[in-house]
């Protein structure tokens, strides 16, 4: 499944991924890398997911 996101540095050198999986309803990770925030990013999508399910949208 391939899923838009925005990844951006914050002010404290931290990286930032996020993803919209619906209106309200988003996945972030974070981490030292851009690698790094979007692994944690799609850890915490899969748990998402597994929680709220897909969109037919993404589907």
């Amino acid at each position: 499944m391939l899923v838009p996101y925005t990844i951006e540095q914050d002010g404290d050198g931290v990286w930032c991924a996020r993803a919209v999986l619906r209106a309200g309803v988003y996945a972030q990770g974070e981490g030292n890398t851009p690698d790094a925030a979007l692994a944690d990013l799609r850890t915490a999508f899969a748990r998402l997911t597994k929680e709220v399910g897909s969109p037919a949208e993404l589907l």
